[in-house]
């Protein structure tokens, strides 16, 4: 790897080409293979704009979703191949996106070194063999995709199911694993048996004669048991997770899968500590499964096991500590790169509000059909467009792309929480109910705050692209984490890398939580939500005293109890970094110790 960062998958369509932007620098992205609608539309866009043959691969073939994730594939592994070929073609002096190439890599890159190197030489032999030298040394940056595991709806044809292989997720990884990529699939939101047992079948993702991996397998993660416990599953198919990527539940942009009050410093902690055990245990569980399907090595060999980091860093300070510190491979860093039009597919007026926007226009939401958190923007479009079909009597979507359809609370086949068809239908089991008015009034936001993200995380893209067709919804979701707050304007490529690695400081005034700080905070936030909405529920319930409920309520409040504890043991933890004077780190300044202090204080009541 070049640099010590990438870029996650941002939504559906921010990143969806983001590699034909940032790979020939050598910078590694994430591709989301969730919507084949999306990638076929950009696959006729780019092969268009490059002149590259296009076939269209129509909805109802057999296996579309799979062939049209594949060539989308394939087309930007070409495309990504011509354009090293073409930037090793020209020479230093007169070709600025060749010197590019080198200037962004870390200040600490061996091969950034030898490009000052031969800057200083002069004209002659010496500086031609070290300007060939350094062309060699050029390479691309990884395509990696996403597969969020339970994303993963059945399809039918004519009322008859399709069959496993064919259910949304298994048919993406099919597209990846048949790609002439040689990439990762970066695996989320938990644990899919089903989807790990159909990696098995594909030769690509086991090693070949000389120990090296085709397609590699990356776990993204919110903590070190859900880790281990996804790896040995795989571990026992002979199938090695090649990185574990870190994720803070909350610190994050898109989906926010949140711990029980497991902070990010003690999870990266037991990460550091454990990281060779948890090694030694996978290959050993690894190699056995191996010899069983005939798959022999040298007895010396062992694959590589990387370990990232990605959610709310800020500074260049946070990225080195926490690679330094935790012994991390790289970090990730994600909706910055929102603001960087050279990067991502963000229209010019999302684009505006969210780099004018304030820290509580960020807020995390109900509104994702999947039922789980998911971080949203109080000015985006969409919000604007929800609200006002609610006001016209209209709430929900229509629903077209129907990849998140999970509820069959009425229906045979499943259908979207974000559809206008489901809305309608609750609500009038709602209304015959004679719920109290703030009973029902609360039921009736929660229905009616779900979305569509199908659409509304591609439109941006769209209109970016110019490719949105006529009468398409044009209302815009977007989903960055809450530390794009701190970042005001747009910016270059050139400025954003060289805030990473602390060539310049973009938040020079910002007067910013560090990323365990905010972390925190979200945590105490997210819990001090809960309890009211439980407390809410409690004195709404209070002529019912069925045992069930009360062992709801009962279970309610351990987790509650266990949350505050895990959190007060992470403030604990981070007590003690305050002392450790080998940190060498302005992250524990007198103004961050005050901000630690005042969320302690909140924290404190919230057990009382």
């Amino acid at each position: 790897m070049q640099h010590t960062f990438h870029i996650p998958v941002l939504g559906l369509g921010y990143s969806i080409d983001t590699p034909l932007k940032v790979a020939r620098y050598g910078i590694s992205s994430v591709v989301s293979i969730v919507d084949d609608e999306l990638t076929e539309r950009m696959r006729k866009y780019h092969a268009d704009l490059n002149g590259e043959p296009y076939d269209f691969i129509a909805k109802d073939r057999p296996d579309s979703r799979s062939l049209r994730i594949t060539e989308y594939l394939n087309l930007l592994h070409r495309l990504v191949n011509k354009q090293i070929t073409e930037l090793k073609k020209h020479d230093f002096e007169s070709h600025c996106e060749l010197n590019s190439y080198f200037e962004l890599l870390p200040e600490n890159s061996v091969l950034k070194s030898r490009f000052r190197l031969m800057q200083e030489l002069p004209q002659g032999d010496e500086k031609q063999k070290l300007q060939n030298e350094l062309k060699e040394g050029i390479m691309a940056g990884n395509i990696d995709v996403n597969i969020m595991s339970k994303v993963d709806k059945a399809n039918y044809q004519n009322g008859a199911y399709l069959g496993d292989e064919n259910t949304d997720a298994l048919a993406a990884l099919r597209g990846f694993a048949k790609s002439t990529l040689s990439s990762s699939v970066i695996v989320s939101a938990g644990l899919n048996q089903r989807l790990y047992a159909y990696m098995e079948t594909f030769s690509d993702f086991f090693p070949n004669a000389e120990g090296l991996f085709t397609k590699q397998i990356i776990l993204k993660v919110s903590d070190y048991r859900s880790a281990i416990i996804q790896a040995k599953v795989l571990a026992k198919k002979g199938l090695w997770v090649s990185e574990f990527r870190i994720e803070s539940g909350l610190n994050c942009g898109g989906h926010a899968f949140a711990t029980d009050g497991l902070l990010m410093g003690p999870i990266l902690h037991e990460f550091k500590e454990n990281r060779t055990e948890l090694f030694a245990e996978l290959f050993e569980i690894y190699q056995d499964v191996l010899k069983i399907k005939g798959i022999d090595h040298d007895e010396n060999w062992k694959p590589q096991q990387r370990v990232t980091y990605q959610g709310g860093i800020g500074t260049a300070q946070e990225h080195q500590f926490l690679i330094n510190y935790y012994n991390l491979d790289a970090a990730g860093w994600g909706s910055p790169f929102l603001l960087v039009p050279e990067a991502t597919n963000v229209d010019k007026q999302t684009l505006d509000d969210i780099a004018n926007a304030s820290e509580s226009d960020f807020y995390l939401s109900n509104a994702s059909p999947l039922g789980v958190p998911f971080n949203n923007f109080r000015k985006s479009t969409a919000e604007i467009q929800r609200i006002e079909r609610i006001a016209k009597g209209r709430p929900g979507s229509p629903c077209t792309k129907k990849y998140l359809c999970s509820n069959v609370e009425f229906t045979a086949e499943p259908i979207c929480t974000a559809s206008r068809q489901y809305q309608r239908l609750k609500i009038a089991q709602l209304k015959i109910l004679n719920l109290q008015p703030e009973v029902l009034k609360k039921k009736l936001d929660l229905i009616t705050e779900k979305t569509c993200l199908c659409e509304g995380l591609c439109s941006s893209n769209y209109l970016k692209s110019d490719v949105l067709r006529q009468k398409e919804n044009k209302a815009v979701s977007i989903c960055p984490g809450p530390n794009i707050a701190y970042f005001s304007r747009q910016y270059s490529l050139a400025e954003m890398i060289g805030h990473i690695y602390g060539r310049n400081n973009l938040l020079n005034d910002i007067n910013r939580p560090n990323v365990f700080i905010k972390e925190l905070g979200l945590y105490v936030e997210y819990l001090k939500k809960e309890m009211e909405n439980f407390f809410s529920d409690l004195n709404l319930q209070l002529d019912d005293y069925s045992a069930q409920l009360q062992a709801s309520n009962a279970k309610r409040t351990k987790y509650f109890a266990k949350f505050c504890n895990q959190l007060m043991e992470g403030v604990g933890y981070y007590h003690k970094m305050l002392g450790m004077s080998d940190l060498k780190c302005k992250l524990w300044d007198g103004d961050q110790v005050k901000k630690l202090d005042d969320i302690i204080n909140k924290l404190v009541l919230l057990k009382i």
